[in-house]
């Protein structure tokens, strides 16, 4: 397993972290999505490669941007 870290921009509430959480993990080989609201880091592990592409368009379909 590996853990990779996002900056995620425009998250301020609660319902930003679970739609957040909610997208990214429905990527292929997400196993754990952790969700940082005071400092907008989104850290993901997953159980091999991780396609991090997925991952942003992820959170663009939740409403926000990866920086």
């Amino acid at each position: 397993m590996s853990t990779t870290s996002f900056a995620v921009e425009g998250m301020t509430c609660d319902h930003c972290v679970q739609a957040v959480t909610k997208e990214v993990g429905q990527v292929p080989g997400v196993v754990r999505v952790d969700v940082d609201l005071a400092s907008g880091n989104v850290d993901v592990t997953s159980e091999g490669d991780l396609d991090t592409a997925a991952v942003r368009a992820a959170v663009e379909e939740a409403g926000y941007e990866v920086t």
